[in-house]
């Protein structure tokens, strides 16, 4: 009688783990890290762009959740074979067997198609619009054509993972204007340093896989200096929004300090040459954004 309780029991307890286990790997297909950065973007920048009610920025977050999920998921689908080649994502869902290739796809056009009709229904067409241009831009332009072509992969690409702030801008004021292409253009010029700086880490990764990264193609001497270049391109670039007085002081000097903090670890890291610095400019560049649209509200409200 109590083994029967007992094994009745272990399977209830299995049944949980598996379910548990099932719902984390689909959480993992929406590739939520890289989320929470593009969701802080959106959020700051409605607040730049006006006083939405609570409402108004829970479904845009939500609504951007969707669409960035769904471009993920997708993303894990196209990418199974790469992913398969490479120790930092053979484990991922799908190359490692839990989820179906059939079903990634499935989850993430239903998330893409969910984030339109949410934005549609609840916030404004305009917003569901560029949201749905984001994923389409990510999963047509930079997974299926750029990434395995070019090294110049993730400085076109990269527009994909700048339309977060029109999008927030879109939802919170109902159109688009100057000041909404000011923040598209700092994200913009924000991704090559970063994602190069990664790239420099997982360069052999990416020659395995035979993915065309910059480090695999033109060396990891040239990657050095168009991260510095394009460090340096930054500083005036978050300047714009200065020059467009969208933003004061705060910003500004803000803006300037954490450029110089920019620019002086891509110059160390192009000192140096080792790994701890392309680690530290990596982990840097996520703060750097994170804290540079913080002084854009504390500017914009103060």
């Amino acid at each position: 009688m109590e083994a029967g309780v007992r094994a009745k029991e272990e399977r209830r307890a299995g049944a949980r783990g598996a379910l548990r286990t099932r719902v984390a790997d689909y959480v993992t297909l929406t590739k939520p890290k890289v989320q929470s950065l593009l969701l802080f973007t959106t959020v700051t920048t409605m607040y730049v762009a006006g006083t939405p009610p609570i409402s108004r920025v829970v479904l845009t977050c939500l609504g951007g959740a969707l669409s960035a999920g769904g471009a993920g998921a997708i993303n894990h689908y196209l990418d199974r074979d790469i992913d398969a080649m490479m120790r930092r994502t053979r484990n991922r869902p799908v190359p490692a067997g839990r989820i179906s290739p059939r079903a990634a796809l499935i989850y993430g056009i239903f998330l893409g198609v969910a984030s339109f009709a949410l934005l549609a229904l609840t916030v404004n067409v305009l917003s569901a619009a560029l949201a749905l241009s984001g994923l389409l831009g990510y999963v047509l332009v930079y997974t299926l054509w750029l990434k395995r072509s070019t090294p110049q992969n993730i400085v076109i690409g990269g527009a994909a993972g700048a339309v977060p702030p029109l999008v927030a801008w879109a939802a919170t004021t109902g159109r688009l204007s100057g000041s909404a292409l000011y923040l598209f253009a700092i994200v913009f010029y924000w991704t090559p340093p970063h994602f190069w700086a990664l790239s420099l880490l997982m360069s052999d990764e990416y020659r395995k896989a035979g993915v065309p990264m910059l480090p695999v193609v033109r060396g990891e001497r040239e990657t050095r200096i168009q991260i510095i270049l394009y460090s340096l391109l930054l500083v005036p670039v978050t300047m714009l929004p200065v020059v467009g007085q969208l933003f004061g002081g705060i910003y500004a000097t803000a803006a300037l300090l954490l450029g110089g903090a920019l620019v002086t670890l891509a110059l160390e890291l192009n000192r140096r040459r080792d790994r701890l610095s392309a680690l530290r400019l990596y982990l840097f560049s996520l703060a750097y954004l994170a804290l540079l649209f913080a002084a854009m509200v504390v500017d914009a409200r103060v």
